[in-house]
């Protein structure tokens, strides 16, 4: 049997019921796909960061390196946050001046922890892990690797940190 297009706008019966649930699912079924954790929340842009540091470990440090092979400590923040979506400043003290303010209790994996260098301004950033652990690309001759803040020189020279989402 065929049902006229316009009998199932203007009926209030069965047909109409099934139209629209037909409707439904097909809308349903042509929704993007998302990825992430079951139940169709995707991960938070800073844990998606955070993976792409930690696969980093291990990487040189370079001044100036702005990866995937080569880091210094801005340009691994930077690059892991633009694999996650997000588009930072090149600097430590750029990116330390864009980002939300977190304090230390509060922090989640994927915020950024800042750092003086020299006594001076904003000189040296992080990513968060967790556990007061922090992925970072520390200096000439180092590589990639994870530290804690509970080193002497992080804790002494901590500034703040801040969520860039």
């Amino acid at each position: 049997m065929q049902v006229p297009a316009r009998a199932l706008f203007s009926s209030t019966g069965p047909s109409r019921l099934i139209f629209v649930a037909a409707l439904s699912a097909l809308l349903a079924a042509c929704s993007p796909f998302q990825r992430g954790t079951p139940g169709g929340t995707a991960p938070n842009p800073g844990a998606a960061a955070l993976v792409v540091a930690e696969s980093r470990i291990g990487a040189p440090y370079r001044y100036g390196g702005t990866g995937p092979d080569a880091f210094d400590c801005s340009g691994l923040v930077a690059y892991s946050y633009a694999q996650a979506g997000i588009m930072l400043p090149r600097t430590a003290a750029q990116q330390y001046a864009v980002v939300t303010p977190v304090p230390k209790r509060d922090l989640r994996p994927g915020d950024l922890v800042f750092f003086r260098v020299n006594g001076r301004d904003v000189g040296h950033v992080g990513i968060y892990v967790g556990d007061e652990r922090l992925v970072d690309a520390p200096q000439t001759g180092g590589k990639v690797r994870m530290a804690s803040l509970e080193d002497e020189w992080y804790r002494e020279r901590y500034v703040g940190a801040g969520r860039p989402y």
